[in-house]
């Protein structure tokens, strides 16, 4: 089960991040999101996420100040919210957008 959870938080944050004007967001951002698709889960989880992502190059982070994490998605973390790709430990879209 927490797999799949994982996947889905994973699937969530590249997609918003998709949607996000210049293609980027903080940490905070990115936590607010997923609690608004119902994954409430501390701002570790959601920056060990992100460095995942970053890990299997779907994402690449930024520190800004002393510890302000920035992700902005690649092409690749593109293709991955879209459904056009798929990488292990992400969920992939269902068709529509689901």
């Amino acid at each position: 089960m927490k797999d799949l959870f994982n996947a889905d938080q994973r699937l969530v944050i590249l997609r918003a991040l998709n949607e996000a004007a210049g293609y980027s967001a903080n940490c905070s951002m990115l936590s607010c999101v997923l609690a608004t698709y119902g994954h409430n889960i501390s701002r570790d989880r959601v920056r060990a996420h992100m460095r995942f992502l970053e890990d299997v190059g779907l994402l690449t982070i930024d520190v800004v100040g002393d510890k302000t994490l920035v992700a902005r998605i690649t092409e690749q973390g593109a293709d991955v919210a879209t459904g056009r790709k798929s990488v292990d430990g992400v969920k992939r879209p269902a068709p529509g957008g689901n």
